[in-house]
């Protein structure tokens, strides 16, 4: 096999950066082809901690070219911010090491502007304020501007006027002011220079790879219930967060992908607004904050955290068609006596076992308790060395997903992992 994608199976935030380098040890290529810096991916090297926002975490395997496809926004400011802190540590290694698409979108002051803005509003939906969203709305509308546009600035100053001048009324309404096109150019003309070399048609890039049957890992940003199609609409994101969207997003037809990954954290998580039915308002739900360090890697924001929700992981197998699950966060749950899963809803219809995606914020759920564990679990590198009971919770998980678990995380460490399956071999095994 040699297309693997990897996608958040929940609200994002499920551990991709940890589990993605461990993925990459033998991989050609990773390519990023959605979202863009609202998506923070923390990395642990040694005793070191790096946070990525744009860049792959395959950056950090010397022998993985890096690819941020057509699907992402890109702001070109945090890219050269994010390329410069690498190369303090080394790690942009060569030409060519890093790829970026000329059809990826721009995210440019007024955008980031118009998000911070709306965030001030009561009801908003508890954005990174990162410009994401406005960037694509821009690309919708046909007046967004593609990072090639850089390399004719004449160009680039004519899609910035024609798109200020649309944004503008809504600043004022806002309570802002809109950036003058001279001020935004300024910016990008110091950019620019840094932006253009990095730029290739990366469609082609990645299906030559694919095609030379070169091990490609296509990585998602957020998670399946933020997808604008497939979540809990309208508190979502405003790009395609499941495996579908890497077809979109990097240009590959989806019959060259040979397997996708679904992660999910041992509990669920999310930041920001909207429904969340097994939230946990408590001491438990703030232990779960506390051990699981869950602020946002890009915000800093604190997690909302809840018991694990069966029926919405389900949903994710379903819609992302997932070979195998990867755990994270197994050993958060280390020290609880008892643990609650969420096995089915009551909703307006009767109690079911789907997740009621259109209803998620009036249904009940409905929970089965399990024992918990106390006995730490970071040094266990095969299912058999788990607690029973964080071993039973591991297949609980497979046996109502009718997925297998492909990887357990007992820790943050790169180390601190149970690998079960290689997702570029044909066939998992377990132990």
């Amino acid at each position: 096999m040699t297309a693997v994608v990897v996608v958040g199976a929940q609200w994002g935030d499920e551990g991709k950066g940890k589990i993605v380098d461990i993925f990459t040890e033998h991989a050609d290529m990773v390519v990023r082809y959605g979202g863009g810096p609202n998506a923070g991916h923390t990395l642990v090297v040694g005793d070191d901690k790096l946070v990525v926002r744009l860049i792959p975490s395959g950056i950090l395997r010397p022998q993985t070219v890096c690819v941020l496809a057509q699907g992402m926004a890109i702001d070109p400011a945090s890219l050269v911010a994010e390329l410069d802190e690498l190369g303090k540590r080394g790690l942009v290694r060569q030409v060519g090491s890093l790829v970026v698409s000329d059809r990826a979108h721009a995210i440019l002051p007024y955008h980031v502007l118009v998000d911070g803005l709306r965030e001030q509003r009561p009801g908003a939906l508890g954005t990174t304020k990162r410009g994401v969203g406005p960037c694509y709305e821009d690309k919708a509308a046909r007046r967004g501007v593609p990072l090639g546009a850089l390399r004719d600035l004449g160009r680039t100053r004519e899609l910035v006027e024609h798109a200020l001048a649309c944004w503008r009324p809504t600043v004022r309404e806002l309570g802002g002011e809109a950036p003058s096109v001279g001020e935004v150019m300024a910016k990008l003309e110091d950019l620019a220079p840094r932006v253009v070399p990095l730029l290739a048609e990366t469609s082609r890039l990645v299906a030559d790879a694919v095609r030379a049957k070169k091990a490609v890992l296509f990585e998602g940003a957020q998670g399946t219930l933020l997808d604008i199609d497939h979540g809990t609409y309208p508190f979502v994101t405003s790009s395609h967060a499941t495996a579908g969207g890497a077809c979109t997003g990097v240009g590959v037809g989806p019959s060259r992908i040979d397997r996708v990954v679904g992660l999910v954290k041992a509990y669920c998580t999310r930041v920001g607004g909207g429904p969340f039915p097994t939230e946990l308002t408590d001491e438990v739900g703030e232990r779960l904050r506390r051990r699981g360090d869950e602020f946002g890697s890009v915000t800093g924001r604190p997690r909302r955290t809840g018991w694990l929700d069966l029926p919405a992981l389900r949903y994710a197998v379903r819609v992302n068609g997932l070979d195998g699950l990867a755990l994270t966060k197994l050993d958060v749950l280390t020290g609880l006596r008892e643990l609650k899963v969420c096995t089915a809803y009551r909703t307006s219809g009767g109690v079911t076992e789907d997740f009621p995606i259109d209803e998620v914020d009036r249904a009940t759920p409905i929970y089965e308790t399990m024992p918990g564990w106390t006995e730490e679990v970071s040094a266990a590198r095969s299912l058999s060395a788990l607690p029973r009971a964080a071993h039973e919770y591991v297949r609980r998980i497979e046996r109502d997903t009718g997925c297998p678990v492909v990887l357990v995380s007992v820790g943050s460490r790169r180390d601190e992992t149970i690998v079960l399956a290689d997702p570029f071999a044909a066939a998992a095994t377990s132990s």
